[in-house]
């Protein structure tokens, strides 16, 4: 045992700090050697404990060598190494303790899978040039990964990899850098999860892949966030604020989502970066009380077909909400009706209407000919129901136009003089465009020469008015 072990095994007793230097060893020098097996007995407990005092083990500017392995042991002390170069990957897996703390250490890996610790476990400031395990980790104090340098050891392995990780008090990862992917599937975060100022560096893989997460009181993706490569929350749970307020969402690659979020339940979702994002976003089948966001950072591509919310607040006009839903590159109809509802339930009957001319606009494009071409008559006569005034102005001009043209050239009688009614144009007119034979003029003067073009051409109008009018009525009676 050389001196530095005789000092940390001396100190462990009282929970003493040991310190070997201030500054993080680069090098293995003589007196700044500890071997990993010395704090393995200690914490295992072949130290002795003074009465009156806490027994812990504390540890700073050490350069500690051989294999750290506390697996499947019972950690009855606190464990705090500070600025300390660990040569070996410490392997916590299955272990049970109370807190442990990694502060500015340098180490190749961290193994906490299956870790179970009463109190925080923490790495902040620590650079890890390897991958942090923590499946199925249950961390009852908080887990804490500030100003953290986290490099995977190769492109294909996940920097950060967790599978149903439990963390009680709140998980605090910020202002960090992390190269490869976070993985946190089916983690449950009940006292939030807090990625300020953090980056995920993956471009074209998956930055962040947090499926099926539950977290409570916020997920806060903000104030600098950056994520290059996909952010993945599919299925997940946010009992409180979503928030990517000044982030940087961006996949790097045009065909891949930049936010997958489909099938989330969120009490309120910020989807505020600092710039637009870059690559596809998916809200797809969510259910989110509250919408804050803005058209100045909408994708080109938005999956919106499904997404359910009460209420929006953006700043923007009407017609930026309508491009909003029409980003989609396949058309669906539930992006218009959510819409047209939610304008709806704030008063806005108007907006509401006119995003149901939207929605059957869209909808016209990828109609057939023949389709397509009915679809047109719909709009431009009665605004497909939605506009039935289109109707009575089409139809007050063309009587006006039917009453200047049978003044100039009066239609011949063919009927007797005492069986038919004195003519008159306008109500000549009126009875061309009518369908129906309501007021006896069509029956008793036939129009001709150039003229009975013009009557023609008023019976058929008429006869599509009044079609195009049933039709849009009935479409907005009975939209489905």
């Amino acid at each position: 045992m050389n001196d530095a072990e005789r000092r940390l095994w001396a100190a462990f007793p009282s929970g003493a700090t040991v310190v070997l230097g201030d500054d993080r060893p680069a090098g293995p020098l003589p007196d700044r050697i500890v071997r990993a097996e010395i704090i393995t007995r200690l914490l295992l407990g072949a130290g002795e404990s003074r009465p009156g005092s806490v027994a812990s083990l504390r540890l700073r500017g050490a350069y500690v060598v051989g294999r750290f392995d506390l697996s499947g042991g019972t950690i009855e002390h606190e464990l705090r190494l500070e600025r300390c170069r660990i040569v070996e990957k410490p392997d916590f897996s299955n272990a049970q303790t109370r807190q442990l703390r990694f502060s500015e250490c340098r180490m190749p890996g961290f193994d906490g899978g299956g870790l179970r610790a009463d109190g925080y476990v923490s790495l902040s400031g620590s650079v890890i040039e390897g991958e942090v395990w923590l499946p199925r980790a249950q961390i009852g104090g908080g887990l804490r990964m500030n100003k953290m340098e986290i490099t995977a050891s190769a492109p294909e392995k996940w920097a950060v990899f967790s599978g149903g990780l439990v963390v009680d008090v709140g998980a605090f990862v910020q202002n960090s850098r992390i190269t490869g992917g976070v993985r946190l599937v089916g983690a449950r975060m009940n006292g939030g999860l807090f990625m300020q100022g953090t980056t995920l560096e993956n471009p074209g893989r998956l930055a962040l892949d947090a499926q099926n997460m539950v977290v409570e009181d916020a997920a806060e993706f903000s104030g600098g966030f950056t994520a290059r490569g996909t952010v993945r929350l599919r299925s997940a749970r946010v009992n409180g604020i979503l928030s990517f307020s000044t982030s940087i969402l961006d996949s790097c690659d045009p065909g891949r989502m930049a936010l997958h979020a489909s099938h989330i339940q969120a009490d309120e979702l910020l989807l505020w970066p600092a710039e637009k994002i870059k690559g596809r976003v998916s809200l797809s089948y969510s259910r989110i009380d509250l919408i804050m966001d803005s058209p100045e950072i909408w994708p080109d591509e938005l999956y919106l077909n499904g997404l359910t919310y009460e209420t929006l607040r953006f700043k923007g006009t009407f017609k930026d909400r309508l491009s909003w839903v029409s980003r989609d590159p396949e058309f669906h109809l539930q992006p218009y009706e959510q819409l047209a509802a939610w304008y709806h339930s704030v008063g806005s009957d108007d907006l509401a209407r006119k995003v149901q001319l939207a929605k059957l606009r869209a909808r016209r494009r990828r109609l057939n000919p023949v389709g397509r071409a009915w679809n047109h008559v719909l709009d431009w006569t009665v605004g497909y129901g939605y506009r039935p005034w289109l109707a009575f102005a089409w139809f007050g001009a063309l009587l006006a136009i039917g009453a200047v043209v049978f003044s100039l050239d009066a239609p011949k009688p063919i009927k007797q003089p005492d069986e038919r009614p004195a003519f008159h144009a306008l109500v000549y007119s009126l009875d061309l465009l009518i369908p129906l034979d309501t007021f006896g003029q069509q029956q008793a003067f036939d129009a001709t020469g150039w003229s009975r073009w013009v009557a023609y051409t008023l019976v058929a109008t008429g006869w599509v008015l009044a079609t195009a009018l049933i039709a849009g009525v009935t479409r907005v009676l009975r939209p489905n």
